[in-house]
């Protein structure tokens, strides 16, 4: 037997040695892939946490941003609404205060002197607007005798003012409708070109062009108006 032969127990010694050592190479070998797989399962938890974060984030988001779209269209909506209802009204009180001035037209001719006054005044603008020899005045037939004396007082100051004569005549057989409130219209001498200066008419450019003043005194200035007359 050789010297250097090993006895069974240094034997078993030595596997013994080697069975601990691998024992201990696979123990640790097995603590670092639990170590990188639990490394790895809190990397893919983080992940996916995050990812679902996001997710929620941008619904959320997404969700936020709807309703405030939607907050601002029924605010829009709320406030056009209210708008065109207080528009609404305003135009309606216009409409009635003109509505009630129109119904007051025809007491304008009550007082003869006065009328004739106004008659004068609505019939020389239509001398001066039309500025031909000869001309036709079509008026209530109930008004004939005033508006031939309004007639004759506008020619006298129509000639001192353009220095000629105006040949004037009340229209036979044109004559304003009796339903009319007053006024007269001037007549070119073909007919073609006339002047409406009824009362009914005056009002209605009234309207037009004092609305925006009658709209400042009743509800006060427009803010968003950048043009005045």
């Amino acid at each position: 037997m050789s010297q250097h032969a090993l006895s069974d127990r240094q034997v078993d010694n030595e596997l013994r040695k080697m069975t601990a050592f691998i024992k201990q190479e696979a123990m640790e070998k097995a603590r670092e892939i639990e170590i990188k797989a639990n490394e790895e399962f809190e990397i893919e938890k983080s992940k996916i946490v995050r990812q679902e974060t996001d997710a929620i984030d941008s619904q959320y988001e997404k969700k936020f941003k709807q309703a405030t779209m939607s907050q601002q269209i029924t605010r829009s909506t709320v406030s056009n609404k209210t708008r065109l209802k207080v528009l609404g009204a305003r135009q309606e009180m216009l409409d009635n205060i003109f509505q009630d001035a129109a119904k007051k037209l025809s007491d304008g001719t009550k007082d003869k002197a006065k009328y004739q006054k106004i008659l004068k005044g609505l019939i020389l603008e239509g001398f001066y607007a039309l500025n031909e020899p000869k001309l036709q005045v079509q008026a209530r037939k109930k008004d004939n005798d005033v508006v031939k004396k309004a007639i004759d007082e506008a020619a006298k100051e129509y000639k001192k003012e353009v220095g000629r004569d105006v040949d004037v005549t009340i229209s036979e057989s044109n004559p304003l409708p009796e339903g009319s409130a007053g006024g007269v219209v001037i007549v070119s001498g073909n007919g073609k070109i006339d002047i409406n200066n009824t009362f009914e008419t005056r009002l209605d450019l009234l309207k037009d062009s004092s609305a925006p003043a009658v709209r400042e005194a009743l509800f006060g200035k427009n803010p968003n108006r950048k043009f005045f007359d």
